[in-house]
Parts: C-alpha cells; structure tokens; sequence
C-alpha cells in the first residue's frame, strides 16, 4: 500500500521537473529516469506494507478493508456464518438515518420494551426524537431502542427485518440474513464478517453516523427529566487516537465482536472481528487498526 504522503509529493515533484526542464535544468531523458524513480518508490513502499504481516489476533471469523475503496487488506474465515450480536446495530442506524426526518417523535410502545437487556428501560409512552434514539443506539447499544425505531420506521420489527435483508442486497452484502435490529439471538439470523465490512463501511459513507460513532459520550434526557452520561461501549474509541468509532456486539452465541473503524494521514480502514473473547477483542482490534493504518 503506497504511502499516502508519497502520494501527495509525486504530483507536485511531477511539475517540477516539467518546470526543470523547461528551464533547461536537464533534458527529458533524465525526467524520464525522475519518473521511474518514483515509480519504484512506489512500488517499494507497497512491497514493503505487504511484507508485514498483520498480527496475530484471537476471533473466529476476522477482516480489514480500506474504508475507501473496499479492498480486503487481510480476511481470516471472513464467508463464515455466524452470530454477530449488536454490530447488525449498525444497518438498523444506516436505514433509520437513510429515511431522514430525524427530527420526526416516536412515541414508545410496550412493545418496544419487551426485550432482554442491554436497553435503557424506556416506559410506554415516553416521546423522544429519532435523532436522540439513533445516536443513543450507537453509543450505548440499548435493545429497547433498536426496537422502537423500528417499529416506528416499518411499522413492526418484522417488517424492519425484511427492509434490512433488502438493504443488505442492495450493498452486496448477499450472505446476510437478518431478523430484528438488535443482534439478540434468533433461529435463522446470521451474517459474516466481510459482509459486516461491507455495511460499516456504507455506515461510514454517512456524514451523519460517522459523527454519531465517533460520539465518545453524551448526556441522554430521559422523558421524565432524568439525565444520563452514556459512554461509548467501544473502548478503543477512548484508548486510541487514530479510532474514529463503529460498532461493539456481546451474545453468548456470538462471542465478543467489534467492528472497529480508523484514519491517519488520509488512510481509513474498518476492521472486523467476530467470535473473540473479552480478554483480547479491544487489544485485537486495535492491533488490526495500527496495521491497517500503517502505523
């Protein structure tokens, strides 16, 4: 992978020797010879990335991809199907924002709250702004929420199903099946981490999500006038510079999973690690990230 600051120089150094010899500095067979210098810096410097091996993480399925372009840096049974709890949250926030009207109340139902933790115990009849919901789905990862946007975007979770697996289609993520928002388990429900890949990366196309996932606390007015800090559950957030946010997932059928996204000198990758373990799934990710990033 060519350096990003080689790839900013070479234009510029491009012009310059334009310039030279114009000037009569040298003739253009040393330009041409300029120019395949450069070449091989490139080449090198890409060699050299791939030389490097990624490091050795824990997890049962796991991928890094440019965040731009897609390309796979490194993938680890990444076709497999399996659990991966709460990082699905993430296509449940990139429909909702999608649909726009952020603005737009939702008023809870006894529905939305008949759901295992973790969730913010919202009560029946409680009004709150989708905007205030999806940025707290986010950050906080609560299952009640996830539930009520939506049935308030499709009119019941099953219908909200059936707008995700649309959705994933749609972004090339056919090895996905989804059956309700929140990644709590469900006979029949599963996805891959490179399918993952693929929707956090359409996340982070997403002016306003990537700014929500990179939310490392917020104050959450709750409708009977409580207020509650809520901290991001993605820790690397709050432990590395160059992590910019996505998304944590815990199911005992998944295992520990994070979808981890970074940027340092205009590079952005997205790893994704599902099937891990407490003990390694921050230490892992961020590994990956550092990799990815060159760092």
């Amino acid at each position: 992978m060519a350096s990003p600051r080689l790839a900013e120089i070479t234009p510029n150094f491009h012009r310059q020797l334009i310039r030279m010899e114009k000037e009569g500095i040298f003739c253009p067979l040393m330009r041409v010879r300029c120019s395949l210098l450069i070449a091989m810096l490139f080449f090198f410097t890409a060699i050299s990335h791939a030389a490097t091996p990624p490091p050795k993480v824990r997890g049962e399925a796991v991928i890094v991809v440019d965040a731009k372009s897609g390309r796979v840096l490194f993938h680890r049974n990444s076709r497999a199907p399996r659990a991966v709890a709460s990082t699905q949250k993430l296509l449940t926030a990139l429909i909702i924002a999608e649909t726009g009207n952020l603005d737009a109340i939702v008023t809870i139902q006894p529905s939305d709250t008949a759901v295992a933790p973790t969730k913010l115990y919202l009560k029946a009849g409680q009004k709150y702004s989708r905007r205030d919901l999806l940025q707290v789905l986010l950050v906080k990862s609560a299952n009640d929420v996830a539930c009520a946007l939506a049935r308030d975007n499709a009119g019941s979770v099953a219908a909200f199903a059936d707008k995700m697996n649309t959705r994933a289609q749609a972004m090339g993520a056919t090895a996905s099946h989804f059956i309700n928002p929140n990644g709590l388990p469900a006979e029949g429900q599963f996805s891959t981490a490179r399918d993952m890949a693929i929707i956090a990366r359409n996340v982070y196309a997403n002016p306003l999500l990537r700014e929500i996932v990179a939310t490392k606390s917020l104050d959450f007015h709750f409708a009977d006038g409580r207020t509650r800090e809520m901290i991001n559950t993605n820790r690397v957030l709050r432990t590395a510079p160059f992590c910019n946010g996505m998304k944590t997932g815990y199911t005992d059928a998944a295992g520990h999973c994070l979808v981890a996204s970074g940027q340092h000198d205009e590079r952005d990758v997205i790893s994704v690690i599902l099937g891990s373990n407490k003990a390694n799934i921050w230490k892992d990710s961020q590994k990956l990230l550092e990799w990815g990033l060159g760092l």
